[in-house]
């Protein structure tokens, strides 16, 4: 029989929510205690969770005795201070959605941090457990031969509307290289099982946001880049970002080549977003394509439509939660650590100050 794991949520805003319906999917698992502070988040997450109670503030989450983990979902800027009150009133399980931290001034908190948080701390990076992604990463060495370049290539639509326009402004997220891409730099480093030695990116803002004012000020988010990353192996990897690429008919491709051959991974976007007059949204498809024979083989990676409708990330935060759930109840290690969410971040940081300063970055 499997224990009943009670969570305290901390946000409830888009990836709140999804969070919400994906945890209701899961056996022996209840949100119980929610903090969320804007009333029309409060009145769209009570319709998920009718059975969880509103607390007033973050700290009475933290501490209530019927919560066995959190899941923090705030805005970007407010994930840092939440774990340090986490950290100083009750430590507990955590997931907490990328990204970790969001400025470099921040490095030396989220070490300290890192030093004393004496509970585990998972970092929320659903691409991992997208189901085609997890395919590509299981045989990823094997078709290559080890990898010597690698390539992840999101066309896709502008930042979504996000409570109180937070996602508008730097200053609040990170940038779009930390905001949007530190989930592709965390898959760089977990495929190569390398760290980054040098990052260099050109990015700017080009089509979207630009006639939106709020409180007077224009959005300052990138929305289109490049980042090149060389890893200590000498094996070198490539992101290629757009914004504005909504008529793509797959969200991701990603495509690693080695010496004996090459394996590529394509990715729909969210299924809410395919035109219905479309016909049917595209499947993920995993292709294998051996340098010796030149016959590639490719396969389809379906997933679960009641995943696919309880989210943004093809089935990802189900497979994800799933896993999170087993190490609370089993007292193992996160399967995405908080190096891994610091280091993901760093790169991040690193490709913004490269575009910024128009000249490579050393790690």
């Amino acid at each position: 029989m499997l224990k009943s794991l009670r969570y305290g949520l901390i946000g409830c805003g888009m990836m709140g929510r999804e969070h919400l319906r994906n945890i209701a999917l899961l056996d022996h698992c209840n949100v119980t205690k929610i903090f969320e502070p804007n009333a029309g988040m409060r009145s769209a997450a009570k319709a998920i969770a009718p059975n969880a109670e509103f607390l007033d503030n973050p700290e009475d989450v933290i501490t209530d005795d019927n919560v066995d983990c959190l899941v923090i979902t705030s805005p970007n800027h407010f994930h840092l201070p939440q774990l340090e009150l986490i950290a100083r009133l009750m430590p507990k399980p955590i997931l907490v959605e990328k990204p970790l931290y969001t400025a470099p001034e921040d490095e030396n908190r989220i070490a300290q941090l890192q030093e004393r948080y004496s509970a585990p701390l998972w970092v929320a990076m659903e691409y991992r457990y997208m189901p085609a992604i997890a395919s590509f990463l299981e045989k990823v060495d094997g078709a290559t031969g080890g990898i010597k370049m690698l390539t992840i290539r999101e066309h896709r639509f502008p930042f979504l509307q996000k409570v109180d326009d937070w996602n508008r402004f730097n200053k609040n997220s990170g940038g779009t290289l930390v905001e949007k891409c530190c989930h592709f730099f965390d898959l760089m480093r977990l495929a190569m099982g390398d760290e980054v030695v040098r990052v260099m990116a050109s990015a700017g803002q080009d089509a979207n946001h630009l006639d939106e004012i709020y409180a007077g000020k224009t959005p300052d988010i990138w929305d289109n880049g490049y980042v090149i990353l060389d890893f200590a192996n000498g094996a070198r990897a490539m992101l290629e970002l757009c914004m504005f690429a909504e008529g793509s008919r797959y969200q991701e491709k990603i495509s690693a080549i080695g010496p004996t051959g090459m394996i590529e991974v394509n990715v729909p976007g969210p299924t809410r977003f395919w035109p219905q007059h479309a016909g049917p949204p595209p499947v993920a498809e995993v292709t294998i394509s051996p340098r010796e024979t030149q016959v590639p083989v490719s396969y389809p990676v379906e997933v679960d439509s009641v995943l696919l409708d309880a989210g943004d990330h093809n089935g990802a935060t189900f497979f994800q939660h799933q896993k999170f759930a087993a190490m609370v109840r089993n007292g193992t290690s996160a399967d995405v650590t908080f190096e891994d969410g610091a280091k993901a971040v760093a790169i991040g940081l690193a490709a913004q100050k490269s575009a910024e300063l128009g000249q490579a970055v050393l790690l």
